[in-house]
């Protein structure tokens, strides 16, 4: 029974050999497609780990945040001076503080964001 199959496959893919040709083409570069983007995905990972890593196992990154609500999420304010010295004075372990800030803006030339 399977003699007869394989001998059946392989008299049609004979009789149609541009398309077995075109299909054994699509799966070697899909198959390929997929090894690739599994291989950039890996390394990509890799380096954002090995970024963070070279940033210390004792680092703490703190910032505000919303604060949840029945209706949403409401925006809370940022870290002021005051905050920033409470951090450095009252948390004993605290070797260092280093306040950063940052803010978004929209750039708007002629007709473009």
């Amino acid at each position: 029974m399977i003699r007869i199959t394989l001998i059946l496959a392989l008299r049609e893919v004979r009789r149609n050999t541009l398309r077995s040709f075109l299909t054994m083409l699509g799966i070697v570069i899909g198959v390929g497609s997929v090894i690739a983007l599994v291989t950039i995905g890996g390394g990509a990972s890799a380096k954002v780990t090995q970024d963070i890593a070279k940033l210390g196992d004792n680092l703490l990154i703190v910032s505000p945040g919303g604060m949840r609500r029945s209706g949403g999420f409401s925006q809370a304010s940022g870290f002021d001076k005051d905050d920033v010295e409470a951090i450095r004075s009252d948390i004993l372990s605290v070797e260092r503080v280093a306040p950063t800030s940052n803010r978004s803006a929209l750039a708007v030339w002629s007709n473009r964001n």
